[in-house]
């Protein structure tokens, strides 16, 4: 292929993979001003959130091995031809419901091109020198687009409505169809190879009743009944994926991998980085809106300073992931990233003992960056550790277990936190007299309803329910520190050796031992 044709292929399938990771975070500085429009509950902003990582996450095991039955070209396609339409419909949304069923679609086309643009990448780029700086661009495409959602969607609200942080995906849709009809490789993929269709609807449904259990438990008066329902829908999703996956000659994955101690420690810190990434970084973008009144622009530039810290630490552990002891840079990570939280709520103004309420909300931003510095080195070494530690005829399976931990740690995240914070809200939230009982579901509701207050019942109202999220801010933010400081010493413990040495023979029965040339290829997931 024509050298210059090469890198524009490349460009084409990065602006398809920037729309993914943009889609992942450009709702965090949204939220509040779409919430309110579409009269959302606590409930349904939790489903707006977790519609798209639920269903990407449901679909991604077998998007990458329906790819190569029918050809990565024509995925590619059908997945852009999916997203721009999802998001036509999701811009126009005329409820919270529609936004939600919008956002699952999206990640239908979202999960059709992920491992297509990687598969084109390979495809493409012949020459392993272009092909490792190539995948290079890839990833670091996945990390600048995460990190641009905020900003992206606070400066899109500055200027329109809140359907146009949808509505900008499609003219790139456009674009990248007619690059990619003209400049991809195509081929027809390979008939004998296997597709499993049943095994993703079982994860989703194991998925679904899962979130559904959680987001039930956080309610004010929860029905027993449901959660129970959903915990069993939920299991029995998850018995049978895993039963079917041991009977069949091709699997989706092979459960013996996560026998290998490094590659457990690996999908550990993938899912624990993004746990804490997508919650808290949710969590202080409605804070900054809400309690204390900042701009969704402004948020999103507060919110976003973790890819000032992210970066430079992605790109430092790629070159160190096969010197330094694995153990360091994820457990290490892990640590620092918690020390990060803990700085961000020292600074946090009118709660953290640092700073007095009158202090502008940048001065969480050194805490921020920490922790981002800290996660950002976990996120690059747990890919690494993931692909390093399984045998090379598995890459391409290990390669999807790194992407589904990514997108699980991010939906658990903002499930677990997002129902947190509710909960904690509507348990601690003092209603003045005459003030309606929905303010006590959110604090969106809240603010809806002050107006219909006399002044001081309205002063009283957003006072208390500023200082009610302040106790769920709180309480999500402990926890985070907690999960990511147990992750920390779990994968201390858990790791021994370097991610570059071959792993035991015996962590992984059957297998050969772990190959650093099986990294060669991948990259970390959009994140």
């Amino acid at each position: 292929m024509v050298k210059a044709r090469r890198w524009w292929v490349l460009a084409t399938v990065s602006a398809g993979l920037l729309l993914i990771s943009l889609d992942v975070t450009i709702l965090y500085t949204a939220l509040p001003t779409l919430t309110a429009d579409l009269d959302a509950d606590a409930s349904a902003k939790l489903w707006i959130i977790n519609a798209y990582p639920l269903v990407m996450a449901g679909l991604l095991l077998g998007a990458g091995t329906l790819g190569d039955r029918v050809g990565h070209k024509r995925m590619f396609l059908t997945g852009l031809v999916l997203f721009g339409a999802a998001s036509t419909v999701a811009a126009f949304a005329p409820s919270a419901a529609v936004l939600i069923g919008a956002r699952a679609f999206l990640a239908v086309g979202a999960a059709a091109m992920m491992p297509a643009t990687l598969a084109l990448v390979r495809i493409t780029f012949d020459d392993e020198r272009e092909r490792g700086i190539a995948i290079g661009i890839w990833g670091t495409v996945a990390v600048v687009g995460a990190a641009l959602g905020p900003v992206a969607g606070g400066l899109l609200l500055n200027h329109f409505w809140w359907g146009s942080v949808f509505l900008v995906n499609v003219p790139v849709v456009l674009a990248a169809l007619a690059a990619t009809a003209l400049l991809a490789p195509g081929g027809s993929g390979s008939k004998d190879r296997p597709w499993d269709p049943v095994a993703s609807v079982q994860v989703m449904a194991g998925l679904v009743g899962l979130v559904y259990a959680i987001k039930e438990g956080a309610r004010p008066e929860p029905d027993p009944v449901h959660i129970v329902a959903a915990l069993l829908v939920s299991a029995a999703g998850f018995t049978v994926f895993v039963r079917r996956q041991r009977t069949r000659t091709y699997p989706l994955i092979d459960f013996a991998l996560f026998r290998n101690r490094q590659l457990l420690a690996g999908v550990l810190g993938a899912g624990l980085s993004m746990f804490a990434t997508a919650g808290v970084e949710l969590i202080l973008a409605q804070r900054l809106q809400l309690v204390l009144g900042l701009s969704p622009l402004h948020a999103g530039l507060v919110v976003a300073a973790s890819a000032v810290g992210a970066l430079p630490a992605g790109v430092v552990a790629g070159g160190l992931v096969y010197r330094v002891p694995a153990r360091h840079l994820i457990g290490g990570g892990l640590l620092v990233g918690a020390l990060g939280i803990v700085l961000t709520l020292l600074l946090t103004p009118g709660i953290g003992p640092l700073l007095g309420a009158g202090r502008a909300a940048g001065w969480v931003v050194p805490g921020v960056i920490l922790t981002g510095l800290g996660l950002g080195a976990v996120m690059t070494a747990a890919s690494a550790a993931i692909i390093g530690g399984a045998p090379p005829h598995r890459a391409g399976m290990a390669s999807s277990v790194e992407e589904v931990s990514f997108e699980l740690g991010s939906l658990t995240g903002v499930a677990v936190l997002g129902s947190v914070l509710t909960a904690v809200y509507t348990a601690t939230v003092d209603l003045p007299a005459g003030a309606p009982a929905a303010a006590s579901d959110g604090i969106d509701e809240a603010r809806a309803v002050a107006g219909e207050l006399p002044p001081d019942g309205s002063r009283s109202l957003l006072e208390s329910a500023a200082s009610a999220f302040d106790n769920g801010y709180t309480l999500t933010l402990a926890i985070s520190v907690a999960v990511l400081a147990a992750g920390g010493v779990a994968a201390r413990l858990l790791l021994g050796h370097r991610i570059a040495g071959a792993a035991p023979e015996d962590e992984t029965p059957g297998d050969g031992p772990g190959d650093a040339g099986a990294v060669t290829g991948t990259s970390p997931s959009p994140r």
